[in-house]
């Protein structure tokens, strides 16, 4: 035989076993996915918002360019407001938490895709023996070979790889995969909630603030009236019961400051904690009175359909019925055979001084396959587990677009009539300031008595705080549609 025939012989006995092995691992590189294959489901969204201001739906074209929302809240044109969300994008905890577990799904990953590849371990023991010289067979009177000292030593790596043949492990990388972009708009999500949060209880802060220099302006003017009737009661003008009565006025309206300070605290210590400081931490820096922010008279909301591809919420409650299908086929792959190929190599000798490669060389290799032929249902009953969270997550998706919906359809609404709200309450103030100066003036010269001036002073004060409460709120209602719209965050999941 020549030397080139030579060289292409097989062991003996190990030639069946490769070709075996060689169709299994053939067989598992084109294998399929058992299970459903997962497509984005098709919601019948509204044409139009119901409550938009700018349009109907003919005039709003899906071919208009969606608006960038990622930064928002410069429509108020405060830097104080732009300073407090970009430190709370930088130190938020509860940002920094949703950072670590998009982290901990991508480990995750790692864990399952492992699965598609073969693991091998290496492992070595020395071991020194002594047997007894009476063991059975020994003969009396002679040295028994079992009673002297012997030495073993053994190295050997041994491999293991479940070829992925029915694509249980491919459908779990799919669902990990789905879970790391689920993970991903969550912290999106946060953000979106986040800077809603800072916005939102800045404006409280300030329209507190303003609250607080109106009930002042009030209290300073009930002042100067209760001077006014103490002055004609000295002169025998008017009687003690106006007095009485302006005296109580300001004290009810002196009440109205202790709870409005401890709403200015609470706004300073919550936005405090939201950058990630210590509550007391921003108090110098926000404790001036500022004015209170305000945006833009009318929001284009855009099309509903753009919350599918703009609000995190969506797409993570999408992304998570993705992970859901996929795990279906993790399941149902237990239905069918596993395919396994072993295999060890190693060297084993009892003295280190003379190792004969050759001679102290062992090794196996094989294919092996296990298939569950009863199991009492357990596995159709996982897949039946899956199947029902899949229909749950698929619900899910449906009521979070509901929700949506709903919620910019609540922020229009709600901007449209507190701007009305707004109007009446302007006029109010204006006629209610008139009418304080006009009844002072009268009460002043005698013509009125004190009860109009008092009840003018009431009015007067209690537009002016609805007013200042209409105008926070009008805030408060951009604020919330922005959030609703998804805005806060860029494609890239950034700021």
């Amino acid at each position: 035989m020549s030397p080139v025939s030579h060289s292409l012989r097989e062991p003996r006995g190990l030639s069946p076993l490769l070709a075996v092995a060689a169709i299994v691992v053939t067989t598992a590189l084109a294998g399929c996915k058992v299970g459903p294959d997962y497509k984005s489901p098709e919601l019948k969204l509204p044409d139009a918002f119901v409550s938009s201001p700018t349009a109907s739906p003919a005039t709003q074209p899906t071919t208009r360019p969606a608006e960038d929302l990622s930064r928002w809240w410069t429509v108020f044109n405060d830097p104080v407001l732009d300073s407090l969300i970009e430190r709370a994008g930088k130190s938020n905890l509860d940002l920094k938490l949703a950072s670590i577990r998009l982290r901990e799904a991508k480990a995750a990953r790692g864990i399952v895709a492992a699965g598609l590849w073969p693991t091998a371990n290496l492992a070595g023991s020395a071991s020194r023996y002594k047997g007894s010289e009476h063991t059975p067979g020994a003969i009396p009177g002679f040295p028994n070979p079992a009673s002297q000292d012997q030495s073993n030593y053994q190295i050997a790596t041994d491999a293991l790889w479940e070829l992925d043949i029915f694509g249980g492990t491919k459908r779990g990388i799919e669902a990990a995969n789905a879970d790391i972009a689920a993970a991903e708009e969550g912290q999106r999500d946060i953000i979106v909630s986040l800077m809603a949060e800072v916005a939102l209880n800045y404006i409280q802060l300030r329209g507190s603030q303003r609250e607080l220099a109106i009930a002042q302006q009030n209290i300073k003017l009930q002042r100067d009236t209760l001077e006014l009737t103490r002055t004609r009661f000295k002169a025998g003008l008017t009687g003690e019961l106006d007095v009485a009565r302006s005296r109580a006025l300001v004290a009810s309206t002196e009440a109205v400051l202790p709870p409005v300070q401890e709403a200015i605290s609470q706004a300073i210590f919550r936005l405090s904690v939201l950058i990630g400081r210590d509550p007391g931490a921003l108090l110098g820096e926000l404790s001036p009175e500022a004015a209170m922010p305000t945006g833009p008279v009318a929001i284009p909301p855009g099309m509903p359909s753009e919350l599918l591809r703009r609000r995190p919420d969506i797409r993570r409650s999408e992304r998570e019925l993705a992970a859901a299908t996929a795990r279906i086929g993790v399941a149902t792959a237990d239905l069918f055979p596993k395919f396994t190929i072993t295999g060890n190599v190693g060297l084993q000798t009892n003295d280190l001084r003379y190792v004969d490669p050759a001679g102290a060389g062992f090794w196996s290799f094989g294919p092996g396959v296990s298939w569950p032929i009863f199991d009492a249902g357990r596995i159709r009953s996982q897949i039946a587990v899956q199947s029902a969270r899949t229909d749950a997550a698929l619900v899910g998706y449906e009521n979070t677009v509901l929700l949506a919906l709903e919620e910019v359809e609540n922020a229009l609404v709600g901007h449209a009539r507190d701007m009305e709200r707004r109007a009446s309450l302007a006029e109010s103030v204006a006629a209610n300031r008139r009418s304080v100066e006009l009844s002072t003036e009268l009460y002043s010269k005698g013509l009125v008595d004190f009860l109009s001036v008092l009840d003018a002073q009431k009015s007067l004060f209690s537009s002016e705080e609805q007013l200042v409460l209409a105008d926070r709120a009008i805030a408060a209602d951009i604020v919330k549609l922005y959030k609703a719209l998804g805005g806060g965050w860029t494609q890239a999941g950034k700021q």
